[in-house]
């Protein structure tokens, strides 16, 4: 994808722009990082636009346009390369983690993190499951709360593929950490896979003394249903 494409997203991108809405959006991430106040839904819509006009980028130029949108003042093109990143996953070669490690650190909050780790290195970690300790390991001693959570939620889209030891073990890991995204992570990675082996998260809740927030966010759906 050539220069001309990059900015005719930023044109299409710009002209769609709700100035007040993108207020709004920045004030609910704490005033952490500026909007072109475009909805998620007309984003999409927006993105399928350009698809359809300017087509996608071969997988040798993905990295150069994902940078390119990183380092863009307004989050929406974040969202766009993510997404994209997500289309084009089954194309990324052994190398896309490093790529992933470093979004994971630059302009990190939930919104990035929560779909790069399932989405994108839960998909790599399936493809190169022999990678996955020596990251998770890396990534928990790091002490970035960021890269942490990627470890507790890449497997969030598993189901019974989840691997139970590894899951409990990074939990155990982290259990008593003092962030709360951390332990509304554990919660939430408990609570999907309950809906999987609810005997498993009871057991595991029961056994192990979690935070009030892990131990809530775990067992909510189940007491639910």
């Amino acid at each position: 994808m050539n220069t001309y494409n990059i900015q005719a997203l930023i044109l299409l991108f710009e002209q769609n722009a709700n100035p007040g809405k993108g207020r709004q959006m920045r004030a609910y991430v704490r005033d952490q990082f500026d909007y072109l106040g475009i909805s998620s839904p007309r984003r999409r819509e927006l993105t399928k636009e350009f698809y359809k006009e300017h087509g996608y980028p071969e997988p040798e130029q993905l990295e150069k346009l994902v940078e390119a949108c990183w380092q863009m003042q307004y989050r929406e093109f974040k969202y766009f390369a993510m997404e994209l990143m997500v289309k084009m996953r089954k194309k990324a070669g052994h190398d896309a983690i490093h790529l992933y490690e470093r979004l994971i650190t630059d302009s990190s909050w939930w919104d990035s993190i929560d779909l790069i780790a399932p989405s994108l290195v839960g998909y790599h970690f399936q493809q190169y499951p022999e990678e996955r300790i020596d990251y998770i390991d890396k990534w928990i001693a790091s002490e970035n709360i960021w890269l942490q959570r990627s470890c507790i939620l890449f497997q969030l889209k598993y189901k019974s593929e989840t691997d139970t030891r590894l899951l409990r073990s990074i939990i155990l890991k982290l259990k008593d950490s003092k962030e709360f995204f951390i332990r509304k992570a554990i919660g939430w990675i408990l609570r999907e896979y309950s809906k999987t082996d609810p005997g498993f998260v009871v057991r595991f809740v029961q056994s192990h003394e979690l935070s009030g927030l892990s131990h809530r966010e775990a067992l909510k759906w189940l007491e639910r249903h």
